[in-house]
């Protein structure tokens, strides 16, 4: 049938086709379906015959299947060519990415990806990191969806948004059509034009289906529009259109057969309209087709069609895990679902789609027919993907469920194993006291296949306490364990977490040596123990004020945790970024980290630092004091339960500095001298003691420290010109300004001052206005009018930077990507700099700034 009022999508279309012969384009075709996104498609891509085109399909599965389009899109791209294309051994969304760019650079190429609404997680990111490389390659990338069935947490927006992001990214929306259009199509039915736009609101699909069979009058909704195409068909030709609206796919060639579906029947379904032939097999026209015939099924003949298809599939040799599980649990097979369902979670977590892992392995249990220890054993794994996606009270339930499993079948070893994966997760969960107590209870069982990890386990938790030597005792245990039982998981383990002790006594190679050691686990596939020693490096850098250094891992970590499909640990280190930011003067970056932990179901060890980094920039800015206040005891309440130096310490800091901001007294801090007490040489707190320490003299409450940190040690034994010179070193502001303030010389006292107010510490500069005055200083600075006054157009300091960065060309995408935030907030910044220096574009801003000071 004739494509009509679609002209201007075409034409868009068209020439980002032509656009992307020189330089990569993306096109998104947005419609409710039946609105002819795919016949638009094929249309446009009909005018460019010589371009490639890969397409990768999303099916509605009930749990997507992992890098389902993106395989298609790879399928395509090798057939009919001489080179063979596989995922190979890329595993994260960066070499999927680079697998598919190598594919497609040498010649012109649309990648189309259709029903992007179904899409999984997986294919999502592989798809974000080649929206972020198109330029630099003839590639058009093609995303169609349904706008009305993405929700605001969908997994697919955050692909959406860095599309929206791209300069040059054309939106296509493929409207309804009008009452033009369907008096041309309904000229020669004798229907009413009015009345099939009343009835049908203009959409293609149901004004094509009533056209089609003119003689039926207006269905009442898609069903009986849909089964109109089929009142004529054989009964028997019926069950295998019913057959084959079973698959969420086209059904494969390879299956026909085993199906006994012949060619004589297929073009007498052919003809109904319904199904059409593409190189995948047979499917429906339409998805909204084929829903109808599906929803239309007798109830008493649906499991029969899909243990008919399950069967084709076993015989063919399938090794689509994800639709196997779909068929056999349409099937009401239960043996069969838990089977398939339980290999799908396997497979999904191996590529790192640990969200898709805990749908298929809830729905091996809600199947599971067995031994109870068979089902203990899915309920372990269960516990594994949940705390890797930070769904910690969920992981607990399910290992507390296995645990009373091997108790009831008397398995002490299995249990003893059980215990350990608890205690990690108790930790995570801020309760260190039930951490403690369910490794103790793993240890006591030397023949259990956990013991080893039992053991590397405790190894952390003596880490975390920043018990050094302990650590080492416990090391040679774990380690000897691990290579007898030739466990490399835990082996690793125990390195990473000795090194990361040594890292914290001042060893100076130990830091090279755990990267390395994490490394090495990342390239073997132990995940988890990767991404844990590089959350725990990086924090100890943040801690020791190593700000280079730290930037750099989070630049290869945090992605890695995204990648990989681990909130828990890109939780942590979003909010230990949080704290880099905050300790380098960024607190509007701070604050982003901060908010974006905080707004979400995050583990509870991970939100130490977004708290407190929450509670001092609201503090030092003299904003929101009951939430500021609110944070502060949220992060007391976390140090308490974790019970270790490098949390208490940082948290008592702030309360006193809250003390010294307020003038108030504070019985938090009554245990802040044995807090410091405590400490011994060589255990790295000297940088969180000396943070303290100098909080507790500001107050009249000096202590007898130990070794502490250079620049907290010069301003305790009096040299503040020195700390400040050396805060400043370091790229500490705030710090330098504080230090600054003791000084002797006036004007550097005073500078200070107007050092605070201008990063916008305003509850700080006011409090140090008191304390100079109270000093006797003839002249104090007087509070701004705004601390933004010396920047173009009251720009703040944090947006300065951006627009110096803007000024040299950079993408939102390149901004997030040097300023460690996401390119959304990227975005926000750039609107944000626009509208105050009244620019509507960038290139205006480009273009001015030499004569702004921005170049």
């Amino acid at each position: 049938m004739e494509l009509l009022e679609r002209e201007p999508q075409l034409e868009q279309l068209r020439e980002a086709i032509l656009r992307s012969r020189r330089a990569g384009g993306i096109v998104t075709i947005s419609g409710e379906s039946g609105a002819g996104k795919s016949a638009l498609l094929r249309a446009a891509t009909a005018l460019e015959p010589t371009v490639r085109v890969a397409r990768g399909l999303c099916d509605p599965l009930e749990t997507p299947r992992p890098l389902g389009p993106i395989r298609e899109v790879i399928t395509d791209l090798s057939a009919g060519r001489s080179m063979h294309l596989d995922l190979g051994g890329a595993t994260t969304p960066a070499e999927l990415a680079a697998t598919l760019m190598q594919a497609i650079a040498a010649e012109p190429t649309i990648v189309v990806i259709e029903d992007a609404q179904w899409i999984d997680e997986a294919s999502v990111d592989v798809l974000r990191f080649l929206v972020r490389r198109i330029e630099s390659a003839p590639i058009l990338l093609i995303v169609t969806y349904r706008p009305g069935e993405i929700g605001a947490g969908h997994s697919v927006r955050p692909l959406l948004g860095d599309i929206a992001r791209q300069e040059g990214a054309v939106a296509v929306a493929v409207p309804s059509l009008t009452i033009r259009a369907i008096r041309a199509l309904v000229s020669e039915t004798g229907l009413d034009a009015a009345s099939v736009l009343a009835r049908t609101g203009g959409n293609p699909f149901y004004v094509t289906e009533i056209v089609r069979h003119p003689g039926e009058g207006l269905p009442a909704s898609v069903r009986d529009a849909v089964l109109a195409s089929t009142n004529a068909v054989a009964e028997d030709d019926l069950e295998v259109l019913r057959l084959i609206a079973t698959a969420p796919d086209a059904v494969d060639d390879r299956l026909l057969p085993l199906l006994d579906i012949d060619v004589p029947r297929l073009r007498r379904l052919e003809a109904t309209g319904l199904l059409m032939r593409s190189r995948r097999g047979v499917g429906y026209r339409h998805e909204l087709a084929r829903l109808a015939v599906e929803d239309a099924i007798p109830l008493a003949a649906s499991a029969p069609l899909h243990a008919r298809m399950l069967d084709a599939l076993e015989r063919s040799g399938s090794g689509d895990l994800a639709l196997l599980t779909h068929h056999a649990r349409a099937a009401g097979d239960d043996r069969r679902t838990a089977r398939y369902a339980d290999a799908a979670a396997a497979d999904a977590s191996r590529t790192g789609a640990h969200t898709e892992a805990v749908a298929f392995l809830r729905l091996a249990i809600e199947h599971f027919i067995g031994e109870p220890a068979e089902r203990a054993d899915l309920l372990e794994r269960l516990s594994y993907e949940e705390y890797m996606v930070s769904h910690l009270s969920d992981a607990i339930e399910a290992i507390s469920d296995a645990r009373r499993v091997w108790s009831a079948v008397g398995d002490r070893r299995r249990l003893a194993a059980a215990h350990a994966r608890q205690a990690l997760i108790e930790y995570y969960g801020a309760d260190r006291r039930q951490a403690e107590r369910h490794v103790g209870l793993a240890i006591e069982e030397v023949d259990s296949p956990g013991y080893a990890a039992a053991w590397a386990t405790r190894m952390y938790l003596q880490l975390r306490r920043s018990d050094v030597d302990a650590v080492k005792a416990s090391a040679r245990v774990a380690s000897d364990v691990a290579r007898e039982r030739h466990d490399d998981d835990v082996r690793l383990r125990s390195e990473i977490f000795g090194a990361a002790a040594d890292v914290l006594g001042g060893s100076a190679t130990a830091r090279e040596q755990l990267l390395d050691w994490a490394d090495e686990a990342r390239v073997l596939g132990f995940d988890e123990a990767a991404s844990t020693g590089y959350s725990n490096l990086v924090a100890i850098d943040v801690d020791h004020r190593r700000f280079r250094e730290a930037g750099e891992l989070l630049s290869r970590s945090l992605p890695f945790t995204v990648d990989r499909d681990i909130p828990l640990c890109s939780q942590w280190q979003t909010g230990v970024r949080g704290r880099l930011h905050l300790l380098r003067g960024r607190w509007a970056a701070a604050l982003e980290d901060a908010g974006s932990v905080l707004e979400v179901e995050a583990a509870p060890l991970a939100l130490l630092w977004p708290n407190l980094v929450a509670a001092l920039v609201l503090l030092r800015r003299g904003a929101s004091r009951e939430l500021a206040e609110r944070h502060l005891d949220r992060a007391w309440e976390l140090a308490g339960r974790l019970d270790e130096p490098l949390a208490r310490l940082p948290v008592l800091a702030a309360i006193a500095e809250r003390a010294w901001l307020l003038d108030v007294d504070d019985d938090r801090l009554d245990g802040a001298d044995a807090a410091i007490a405590g400490l011994h040489d060589g255990n790295g707190g000297e940088w969180a003691a000396g943070d303290l320490a100098v909080w507790l003299a500001r107050l009249g409450r000096p202590v007898a420290a130990p070794r502490v940190a250079e620049p907290f040690a010069l301003e305790l034994a009096g040299r503040v010109d020195d700390a400040a010179a050396r805060w400043r070193a370091l790229g500490s502001p705030f710090e330098a300004a504080l230090a600054a303030l003791g000084s002797a010389d006036e004007a550097v006292a005073g500078g200070a001052v107007d050092e605070l107010d201008a990063m916008g510490a305003i509850a700080t500069a006011d409090r140090a206005r008191g304390a100079l005055r109270a000093r006797g200083l003839a002249r104090v600075p007087v509070r701004p009018r705004t601390s933004t006054r010396g920047n173009p157009s009251g720009l703040t300091n944090r947006q300065l930077d951006v627009a110096r960065l803007v000024a040299q060309g950079l993408t939102n995408a390149e901004l997030a990507q040097r300023l460690y935030i996401s390119p959304k907030t990227a975005g926000h910044h750039v609107s944000a700099i626009l509208a105050k220096l009244g620019f509507a574009t960038r290139r205006e801003l480009i273009r001015r700034a030499g004569e702004m000071g921005l170049a």
